[in-house]
């Protein structure tokens, strides 16, 4: 038994909700999203509540039931409030900054690196090395950040690199004479 999916998805006030046989649209202040559900589960809703069930008790059913719940509960989340990832870049010289639908990276290379911005994420640089991801898609916003963080990974010997905030990372000492 998926202890996800038994939990039906609120949705709240500001958000509307519509499912028509797989396909679950919700629009809100943020904006609007789709969500196309495996047919191996049935969405329901009623009483303001998105609630989602497996077909029958096969595996792959039951797998679906708490992805498809998670996917829900993202797109209701994501009209709502929004998602955000803050990138952190350390080194000398590494910088950002935006430019129309451009970010421009410097990491250390022998040139600047153009990063277009995908439709529906906004990217802002409050300070040249801090970057801010955010959209109401969870998965574009999150696609985006590590596609930017792997232009230069954080490596472990002097933390330079791009990493998310909050990222720990594992320092390892040089050489000994």
């Amino acid at each position: 038994m998926s202890r996800i999916g038994k939990k039906p998805v609120p949705v709240p006030a500001g958000v509307t909700a519509a499912v028509e046989g797989q396909k679950i649209k919700v629009k809100g202040a943020k904006g609007e999203l789709a969500f196309n559900a495996p047919d191996d589960v049935v969405v329901s809703f009623a009483d303001g509540q998105i609630a989602v069930q497996p077909r029958d008790e096969s595996k792959r059913a039951r797998a679906m039931w708490g992805m498809t719940r998670s996917q829900v509960a993202n797109l209701v989340e994501g009209v709502s409030k929004g998602y955000e990832k803050k990138l952190e870049i350390n080194g000398v010289g590494y910088k950002a900054a935006v430019a129309g639908k451009i970010l421009k990276l410097s990491l250390g290379y022998s040139h600047d690196i153009d990063y277009d911005i995908p439709a529906g994420i906004t990217i802002t640089t409050p300070k040249p090395t801090e970057v801010i991801v955010a959209g109401i898609d969870k998965q574009a916003v999150g696609q985006t950040a590590a596609e930017i963080r792997d232009f230069r990974g954080p490596e472990p010997y002097q933390g330079k690199g791009v990493k998310y905030a909050g990222e720990f990372i594992f320092r390892k000492e040089g050489k000994k004479k």
